[in-house]
């Protein structure tokens, strides 16, 4: 399975967040530039996280990202369902962006379909017990803090 680029970012913002050691809170700049992804990304994934109250985001001077004590321990599984959408791995209807498109002709008999989505929600249920804060631990949580102070290139 591969995660959308937004689920990653999102999971790597509430990592960063949940390191942050640091007297001023990161601006939402500053993720983005630490990450070495596009400002417009990271607002945008900011914006989600913080509808969802993992965050929050304060403008102005003294201003910043702090994750909230929800964003510390939201399950992971959670985060990545929420952000994926409870889509199939597969377009069996043939839908498109565009409207158009030819259904499988398998579909009305397929085992395939079904046996996708089972292992899909095993995809999840391994993450569903790990927080934000078990992942930001250990080895991840000094080298997160080493990368948002070190310039990309």
């Amino acid at each position: 399975m591969r995660l959308l680029r937004s689920t990653d970012l999102a999971l790597r913002v509430l990592m960063r967040l949940a390191v942050a050691g640091e007297k001023t809170d990161p601006t939402t700049r500053d993720v983005a530039e630490g990450m070495g992804v596009p400002y417009t990304h990271a607002a945008k994934v900011v914006a989600e996280l913080q509808h969802m109250e993992l965050l929050t985001a304060r403008r102005g001077r003294g201003g910043g990202l702090a994750l909230t004590e929800q964003g510390r321990t939201a399950s992971v599984g959670a985060l990545v369902r929420a952000f994926e959408g409870e889509g199939d791995v597969v377009d069996c209807d043939g839908a498109s962006a565009s409207g158009a498109g030819t259904p499988c002709p398998l579909r009305s008999a397929c085992r395939l379909r079904g046996a996708l989505r089972q292992a899909q929600e095993a995809f999840f249920a391994s993450l569903d017990p790990l927080t934000v804060a078990d992942i930001a631990t250990g080895p991840t949580g000094p080298l997160l803090l080493e990368i948002s102070r070190t310039p990309q290139p």
